[in-house]
């Protein structure tokens, strides 16, 4: 063999073995791009259809506690914030010194008011018996003006009109001395009746302040958690929940006690759904604080007519309000999560992740993950949640890819 032809061979040779090289790389980087791709199992199971609702816990049942209507309240205790207390516990206590000094200043009042009415009662008893003695001797002096009257035939006629000018005299003191009675018993009348007013008038004033006293420690209505409710004394702004040294107007919400056996979770319904969707329907309830917790619930109840939100842009819903089996002591009032209300069954249906279904020529596919590459299958779309999809054309068990192929991937 000449030299040249030798060289050929050798290029030859060595062009080969770098075509090769070539290929087995390429197959490689294939290979390590096919394994680098999400995958996910398809699997057989009952599929349930649901409609998902977006909202917050909220408790059916709830109680107020208000600030009596008593001047100058200070807060000096509080039950801890989100603790659970039960019926008759103590919630929140004022400081009584203002309503103590109120009430012995009243009392001081009343015990006043008291010894006077006795002294005028002690007065018109006095009264009564110099009238009644008084009546006595000039009723006496009558009818001895009368006896010394009778002697006009048989004594001088001087003495007989002696005692017709006395006897007058006598008959008008008796009648003076009866209106002298009643003026007496009128004016110890008025007296004592007034009297007794303002000691009435006292005792409603010191059963008012003992009222307000005893109403200086608010105790749970319920059982249930202590919320606190803000104070906006200080603005807007400042506005912060009610605190320990906070002073406290008089007919004011201080705290509010959800009945936590009544919680719920109130959804939004979109006007689309409401037709699939119907009272007394299964719910599962998931809460953004708990992600790994499903709690089972019951619709109870939607309303029956839709409401404008807030939100911008501003949207129309139904409310939803679906009951929560077994809450537990974790959940509380005004968490956010969303309830997935179970409107129909497909019983063995092939399920697989909702974001591994692409569509080609108008047409839904999955890829399926296979050895040699990715293969598209066309399936047929069964039922779609929002977070996986019912669908026939595969088999239990195919991996699907989560994201689309790469271009060259695809077979």
């Amino acid at each position: 063999m000449s030299r040249g032809k030798k060289t050929m061979w050798r290029i030859g040779v060595a062009l080969t073995v770098l075509g090769l090289v070539g290929a087995g790389a390429w197959r490689m980087r294939r290979a390590q791009a096919a394994g680098d791709l999400p995958v996910a199992p398809a699997r057989k199971t009952d599929f349930l259809v649901m409609v998902r609702c977006r909202g917050e816990l909220k408790a059916r049942r709830s109680a107020q506690l208000t600030t009596p209507i008593v001047p100058n309240l200070q807060i000096v205790w509080l039950a801890p914030s989100g603790e659970p207390v039960k019926e008759g516990d103590p919630v929140i206590r004022f400081d009584p010194s203002s309503a103590r000094q109120q009430l012995q200043e009243k009392e001081a009042g009343l015990r006043q008011a008291t010894a006077t009415l006795d002294q005028a009662l002690a007065q018109e008893r006095i009264t009564v018996e110099q009238d009644k003695l008084d009546s006595g001797t000039t009723r006496y002096q009558l009818e001895r003006a009368k006896l010394e009257a009778s002697k006009a035939e048989i004594v001088s006629a001087l003495q007989g009109e002696e005692s017709r000018i006395d006897l007058g005299l006598a008959e008008q003191k008796l009648r003076v001395q009866d209106s002298t009675v009643e003026h007496h018993q009128a004016s110890a009348k008025a007296k004592i009746a007034s009297l007794t007013r303002l000691k009435e008038q006292a005792q409603a004033e010191v059963d008012l302040w003992k009222r307000r006293l005893s109403q200086m420690e608010l105790k749970a209505p319920i059982a249930g958690i202590v919320n606190y409710m803000t104070n906006y004394s200080q603005g807007w702004m400042n506005a912060k929940p009610f605190k320990v040294g906070d002073n406290a107007w008089p007919g004011s919400a201080l705290a509010e006690i959800p009945d936590m056996n009544t919680l719920e979770m109130e959804g939004k319904l979109e006007e689309i759904d409401r037709g699939r969707v119907m009272g007394g329907q299964e719910a599962r309830v998931h809460v953004d604080a708990f992600p790994e917790k499903t709690f089972k619930g019951k619709l109870g109840g939607i309303s029956p007519l839709t409401e404008t939100t807030w939100e911008w842009p501003p949207t129309r819903n139904f409310r939803t309000y679906a009951e929560v089996e077994a809450a537990g002591s974790r959940l509380r009032p005004g968490m956010n999560g969303n309830m997935d209300v179970i409107v129909n069954r497909l019983p063995g249906a092939i399920s697989v992740p909702a974001k591994a279904v692409f569509t080609r020529n108008g047409k839904p596919i999955v890829y399926r993950a296979e050895k040699k590459g990715y293969f598209a299958a066309e399936v047929q779309l069964l039922a779609r949640n929002p977070d996986e999809v019912a669908i026939k054309g595969i088999n239990a068990g195919d991996l699907v890819t989560l994201v689309e192929p790469p271009q060259e991937q695809k077979q």
